[in-house]
């Protein structure tokens, strides 16, 4: 859904103070809001457990210069699927 914030802004320039005080707090309100379903997904990928092992192995290539470029990627990749389907012609 699209919001014309002009029309928004008009709005808010008319309402009186009061409605315009409460508009605020109810933005204030959505803000934290979606900053807690951020910490609260946040949190979850904290506790991902291989998640966590993921990002260990990486590290742990990149350290020890166990990593491809885009091509040498792309190139091993292709190996592997040569390699996948040849074992499937048998």
């Amino acid at each position: 859904m699209s919001v014309n914030r002009v029309e928004l802004k008009r709005m808010i320039d008319q309402i009186p103070e009061q409605d315009a005080i409460e508009v605020l707090d109810f933005i204030g309100y959505l803000n934290m809001k979606r900053e807690r379903e951020v910490s609260e997904q946040i949190d979850a990928l904290s506790e991902d457990v291989d998640l966590i092992r993921q990002v260990q192995k990486s590290r742990e290539d990149r350290q020890a210069g166990r990593i491809y470029d885009q091509q040498a990627g792309l190139d091993y990749l292709r190996t592997k699927v040569e390699e996948f389907e040849r074992g499937q012609r048998l």
